[in-house]
């Protein structure tokens, strides 16, 4: 019997509490478990990194992030100072600068960085949101992929190390500007045009979806002067001496955009008017290399930041269901609440199995993934390359789907209280996931892709062994139908015929693409789950 009570006594304290004091890895035996199956000999080291991290990413990264979020701190622009003088400076919360600045202290991309370490940091930093920190991060990881490969000039060499080893104890933070008003993934579209003056390269144009604008590189497509090639070139936001006079090189900010999430993310429309740019790879091979090196990145971190935002969603969603009553029970007794906690739980698994072991695959990956379909190399490493290319957008499209599938059913165990902003982080990552699924690629451009990639390749790999060999372990009568599956729906001849049969096609392609994806992801779960 509940009789009425005026001055109402429940609190949220209990369940508060053990959310203030979670530490986000030494808390979670899974990843640690995903840690010693997946990174070898260096284990031991990956793991104490991982828990000296996430000292700081539960505790004061997780609170700074979530005050950056808060509606009085959203950024904006100042056009112009006191003085009449453009200067285009971009306003940010202080506590977001504290947070960068830490962060990118960790020196994530220098020599003394191991790449497991990078990654097991990377993951956990992630389960904080976008905060102005997820994007930064791996486009600056796509910098520096590409000037290892490509920087042979004083400059590049310079913004090389100033990102990788900082310079006085700061480090650079890279971006990558490749969209533009007529299309973002049709970068063959591009119109922004490089010309050669006075002995360089400058920038004249506009880019129309520029995320990390604050950043002090960017990685930038442009079309040289007469030609229709795609080219890739690095500038600077400022040149030498002129950051603390905020002159920006040869380009203007016009306006940041209003987005669902990443909110505290500046994305920004950007006039190229003479910005002076650094070549980064033969000029006729900037498309291939910003498919092949920089969005190879920003895809291998969308399944690992999806499965962080899982992670920490269904954490929190699975303790309150241990914690709320109603009804006269605790809600996690009720069997359709169990039912959608074991659900997330499995989700959240082979996402996390699952990225981590496209990484190992990647990583162990000789050269990389090198540009185009055909690179004149002995048959295994061929398909094996084309393996793990393929992987990387299927884990994309299907990670960023499911992390707002389980993020949504997270907020649904709080009830009325998973919409409410103040209660909880799970309405922002909900909206952050909502921006993952359409960065590097939305989900029907990278289905259409995998489509043609599948067919161009079909005369030297057969679809049905791809299916084979990326499934090796799996059940016999899961692949055989998975094989006949891909084999009847790229005999189809195309995604571009706008009549019923190819409609047909396209909603069996989509279907046929997550259950192969999550059958790779149950993989390395049973991986994980074998291994000592």
């Amino acid at each position: 019997m509940t009789l009425p009570n005026r001055n109402n006594p429940y609190k949220f304290q209990e369940f508060l509490d053990w959310r203030k004091s979670v530490d986000y890895y030494a808390d979670d035996p899974f990843i640690q478990k995903v840690i010693r199956c997946f990174t070898g000999d260096e284990a031991p080291a990956v793991d104490a990194a991982a828990r000296e991290v996430s000292k700081k990413v539960s505790y004061r990264w997780r609170d700074l992030s979530e005050r950056i979020a808060w509606p009085e701190k959203r950024i904006f622009m100042m056009h112009y100072d006191g003085h009449n003088r453009r200067i285009d400076r971009i306003v940010r919360p202080a506590e977001t600068e504290i947070l960068e600045r830490e962060i990118f202290a960790e020196a994530l991309y220098s020599e003394k960085t191991p790449l497991w370490k990078r990654l097991v940091k990377m993951y956990l930093i992630y389960q904080n949101g976008e905060a102005c920190i997820a994007c930064p991060v791996t486009c600056t990881e796509g910098l520096v992929a590409l000037l290892d490969r490509f920087a042979d000039t004083p400059e590049t060499r310079e913004i090389l190390r100033h990102a990788k080893e900082g310079i006085d104890g700061a480090f650079a933070i890279g971006a990558q500007y490749l969209s533009e008003i007529q299309g973002g993934s049709d970068v063959p579209a591009n119109l922004l045009e490089a010309v050669q003056e006075d002995g360089g390269w400058r920038l004249y144009g506009t880019k129309f979806f520029c995320s990390a604008a604050h950043a002090d590189y960017a990685v930038v497509t442009a079309k040289p002067a007469g030609s229709e090639d795609v080219a890739l070139f690095v500038i600077p936001s400022w040149l030498p001496g002129n950051k603390e006079k905020e002159i920006r090189n040869g380009f203007t900010i016009d306006r940041i955009k209003w987005k669902t999430g990443t909110s505290e993310l500046p994305t920004a429309e950007i006039t190229f008017n003479g910005a002076v740019a650094y070549p980064a790879g033969p000029l006729d091979r900037g498309l291939a290399n910003v498919v092949g090196i920089v969005l190879t990145y920003s895809r291998l971190t969308v399944g690992l930041s999806c499965a962080a935002m899982m992670t920490r969603a269904v954490r929190e969603a699975t303790r309150y269901s241990e914690f709320r009553s109603a009804f006269g029970l605790v809600i996690g007794q009720f069997p359709m609440v169990a039912g959608q906690i074991g659900w997330m739980e499995q989700a959240v698994k082979r996402t996390t199995a699952g990225a981590f072991r496209l990484y190992r695959d990647f990583l162990t990956l000789e050269g990389g993934l090198k540009g185009g379909l055909e690179t004149g190399e002995a048959e295994a490493m061929k398909k094996k390359r084309f393996d793990v290319r393929e992987l990387i957008m299927l884990q994309k499209i299907t990670a960023s789907w499911d992390c707002m599938d389980v993020i949504r059913m997270a907020m649904s165990i709080f009830g009325g209280h998973g919409i409410m902003e103040d209660f909880s982080s799970l309405p922002r990552l909900y909206r952050d996931a909502a921006v993952n699924e359409l960065w590097e690629g939305p989900r029907n451009v990278l289905l259409t892709q995998m489509h043609r990639d599948f067919q161009r390749a079909a005369k030297w790999y057969p679809p049905a062994e791809f299916v084979g060999n990326v499934l090796k372990g799996a059940d016999p009568g899961l692949v055989e139908k998975l094989s006949a599956e891909i084999t009847e729906l790229l005999a189809h001849p195309n995604l571009f015929t706008p009549d019923e049969k190819t409609l047909e096609v396209c909603r069996r392609w989509d279907a046929f693409c997550a259950d192969l994806t999550h059958a790779y992801q149950d993989l390395a779960v049973k991986e994980v789950e074998e291994s000592r």
